[in-house]
């Protein structure tokens, strides 16, 4: 019997927030297509069926973890001062990064720390991402120079890649079990900084 049209018999966002937790606690080299197709309960065929390879598989999965994870941080940055844009970003990203709901740390960090020479092209797709996180948060701060929040002279993209900074580090630390409350620590003390920066 023909099974042409028939529809897939997963959810396939279900499926996908399977494999984003494989390669999230593996990375990407490290996430073996057996780990991927017993966590999805999928097998291979279906696998490449709908997703094509493991690395669109992946592309897929870092989008998904993008709309889910990152979200809530860029969303700090509508915040109306810079200072509030910051500890909301840097807040949110600590809770993000310490969450008991999903592995800890950080997709975009711990998916392609360590790519070989042929998956340069994962390493770059995380990059992107980051540098996208990056540009918008120099974005909200260029704005704040213009406003007047925060003096002239400050350098955008140097506070831009500090606070960034702040956050990759933290995914680093969190992975390797530092806690909730220690990452908001360190966040304290970074806003020390950034009020420094405010126009009196």
């Amino acid at each position: 019997m023909s099974t042409i049209g028939r529809p897939r018999a997963f959810d396939e966002e279900a499926v996908l927030d399977r494999a984003t937790e494989v390669f999230w606690q593996h990375g990407y080299e490290g996430a073996s297509l057996s780990a991927l197709t017993s966590a999805m309960g999928i097998n291979r065929p279906s696998l490449y069926a709908t997703f094509g390879s493991k690395e669109q598989l992946f592309q897929r999965a870092f989008a998904r973890y993008h709309e889910t994870q990152v979200a809530a941080a860029r969303a700090a940055l509508d915040k109306p001062s810079a200072y509030a844009a910051i500890e909301a970003f840097l807040r949110a990203s600590a809770d993000g990064l310490t969450a008991a709901d999903h592995p800890a740390g950080c997709l975009s960090i711990q998916g392609g720390l360590a790519c070989s020479p042929e998956n340069a092209g994962i390493s770059e797709i995380l990059a992107a991402g980051r540098a996208a996180t990056e540009a918008a948060l120099a974005e909200r701060l260029t704005r704040a120079v213009d406003e007047g929040d925060l003096s002239d002279d400050t350098d955008v993209p140097a506070l831009a890649r500090f606070v960034m900074a702040l956050s990759e580090g933290h995914a680093v630390h969190a992975a390797a079990g530092a806690s909730r409350e220690e990452l908001q620590a360190s966040v304290d003390i970074a806003l020390r900084a950034v009020g420094a920066l405010q126009r009196r």
